[in-house]
C-alpha cells in the first residue's frame, strides 16, 4: 500500500487461514524514492505529458513494490504465500461527472512476474462499473475485524485524506464510510512550501501558530463538507491551489504558522463535524496518529473516547496494508468486497485485476 501522502510502501504478510480472524505475521516499510514521490505528486494536479510520466511511474512503481514484497517474504521465510493484494498509488480520483474514473498506477503484471505470486490489483474499477464512488473500500476490511455489539464504533483513517467507517453495534444496521476531507494532504504540502520538511513532525509547526477563525470557517464552507455521503476525494481536490483560493479570501496576509495551526484545526473539525451523534467509540489508525497536536484536536472535539487502532489488536500503520490482503484473498474466493452502502454501487462486487505467474 501507498497512501495519499506518498511518503513511503508499507507491507503486511496476513495470515488468513482464518478468514475472519486475520492475524499479522510480518511487516515491511520502505521509503519512497524522491524523484518517484515528486513525479506521483505532480501526477496527481492535473498537468502536461502526463502520459509518459504516468507510463514510467506505473512500471517503476511495480519494481517498488516487488521489492518491499520480497523483502516482507524474506523476513518470514518459509511461508506460504498465496496471493499479493497491491492497491496502487491513486493519482487521479474523479467520482463523479459524466465519465467517472479512478486511476492508480503501480504495475501489477510485472509484480507478479517479479515475485512469481498470483497479484490482485485495480480494486475500485469494478465498484465504480456498478455505479459506486470506488472509494472509500478499507470500511469493508473495518466491518469484519472492528465491529462490536457493545459499541457504535467510527474508525478514522488520517492518511492524507481523512475517511471514517461508522459500525453500528446492531449488526442489522449499515455499515457507512466516506472521506471526511483532508487529513495531513494540506498540512504536508504547506510545510514542505515554507520548510522544505515532508511533515510537521508531531505537529509542532502547527502548535506553535494560531488559529484563524476567519480562514477555517471560509475552508468549512467548501461545498464537500457539507455534501452527504457517499463521497471520496483525494489530492487532486484538496491541494495547494485549493488552499490559495481560501487564503485569496482574506483581507490580509496570514503567517505561515498560523496557516497551518488553521489546517491542522480544519482536518480535525470536518472529522468531528461530520461523525454520527450515535458514535460511542472513535478509534484512529493511519500516519496522522503520530501528529500530537492533530491527536489532541480531536480529543478536545469529541465528548467520546479517542484511541487508536492498536488497542483492538491491529497498529494503526498497517491497517490500510492489511485491508488490501485480507481483499485479494476474498478475490481468490469469489467474494464481493465492497459495500454499497458506503460507495452508493448498485450492488457488491468481486473487486480487482488478476495476474497470474
Amino acid at each position: 500500500m501507498s497512501g495519499t501522502s506518498v511518503d513511503g510502501i508499507d507491507a503486511v504478510l496476513l495470515d488468513v487461514s482464518s478468514f475472519d480472524q486475520p492475524q499479522i505475521i510480518s511487516t515491511y516499510s520502505a521509503a519512497m524514492p524522491a524523484a518517484l514521490r515528486t513525479t506521483l505528486r505532480q501526477l496527481a494536479t492535473p498537468g502536461t505529458n502526463e502520459i509518459d510520466l504516468a507510463g514510467q511511474a506505473h512500471t517503476e512503481l511495480g519494481e517498488r513494490y516487488a521489492e518491499a514484497a520480497i523483502a516482507l517474504i524474506d523476513q518470514a521465510a518459509g511461508t506460504k504465500v498465496c496471493v499479493i493484494g497491491c492497491h496502487g498509488q491513486t493519482v487521479r480520483h474523479r467520482p463523479s461527472g459524466k465519465h467517472p474514473f479512478t486511476l492508480q498506477l503501480g504495475n501489477g503484471a510485472l509484480l507478479c512476474q517479479r515475485t512469481g505470486i498470483p497479484v490482485v490489483t485495480d480494486f475500485r474499477s469494478a465498484d465504480m462499473a456498478a455505479g459506486g464512488q470506488g472509494a472509500p473500500f478499507a470500511p469493508f476490511f473495518h466491518r469484519a475485524v472492528f465491529s462490536s455489539h457493545r459499541a457504535t464504533r467510527a474508525i478514522v483513517n488520517l492518511g492524507g485524506i481523512a475517511n471514517v467507517t461508522v459500525l453500528p453495534k446492531d449488526s442489522g444496521s449499515n455499515v457507512i464510510g466516506f472521506d471526511t476531507g483532508p487529513a495531513s494532504c494540506l498540512m504536508d504540502a504547506w510545510i514542505e512550501k515554507h520548510h522544505g520538511k515532508r511533515f510537521d513532525e508531531n505537529g509542532d509547526w502547527a502548535a506553535s501558530g494560531k488559529l484563524s477563525d476567519d480562514l477555517l470557517q471560509q475552508c468549512l464552507s467548501d461545498p464537500y463538507f457539507h455534501a452527504a455521503p457517499p463521497k471520496s476525494t483525494g489530492r487532486e481536490y484538496f491541494n495547494l491551489d485549493w488552499l490559495a483560493q481560501q487564503l485569496n479570501t482574506l483581507p490580509e496576509p496570514l503567517i505561515p504558522s498560523t496557516v497551518q495551526n488553521t489546517l491542522a484545526q480544519l482536518t480535525a473539525r470536518s472529522i468531528v463535524d461530520q461523525l454520527p451523534p450515535a458514535v460511542d467509540q472513535v478509534f484512529v489508525c493511519g500516519g496522522g496518529v503520530h501528529n500530537g497536536y492533530l491527536r489532541g484536536l480531536l480529543d478536545h472535539l469529541t465528548t467520546v473516547s479517542v484511541a487508536d487502532t492498536s488497542e483492538l489488536g491491529i497498529a494503526p500503520e498497517w491497517i490500510e496494508a492489511s485491508a488490501f490482503a485480507w481483499m485479494a484473498t476474498a478475490t481468490l474466493q469469489h467474494t464481493p468486497s465492497t459495500l454499497p452502502s458506503v460507495t452508493g454501487a448498485r450492488q457488491a462486487s468481486i473487486t480487482g485485476a488478476i495476474y497470474y505467474p
